[in-house]
């Protein structure tokens, strides 16, 4: 869920535009009681209203990235005061997972070369 420093501004910018497009395209044609699957949810049975509250949700959380830059400063993620347990992964993996998008923005930043 991170863009690589192999993957060029507009293959990234593309993919999220054919997401966008699939997303509208589904929500004109699915009943909003539709069922649906999400395999990686603790409840994978869900209805096209779940996926939709959940991404309205998400983008509330993330919208403008500030909480980014409150888990730089408290270490905490999600949305429990004091949790660092998010989808499951612990403290640890989360480090490694940031250190990994550290390094590639970076690599792909020619001034940090």
């Amino acid at each position: 869920m991170w863009a690589t420093e192999h993957e060029s501004r507009a293959e990234i910018i593309d993919r999220y535009r054919r997401m966008w497009e699939h997303s509208d395209a589904t929500i004109a044609a699915v009943e909003i009681e539709a069922p649906g699957h999400v395999a990686w949810w603790p409840r994978p049975d869900v209805k096209l209203f779940n996926i939709l509250v959940h991404v309205l949700n998400e983008t509330n959380r993330h919208a403008g990235q500030a909480d980014i830059l409150r888990e730089q400063l408290d270490g905490a993620v999600g949305t429990e005061a004091g949790s660092v347990a998010l989808h499951g992964r612990d403290r640890a993996f989360w480090e490694v997972h940031r250190a990994n998008i550290e390094r590639a923005a970076r690599a792909a930043d020619p001034a940090h070369a």
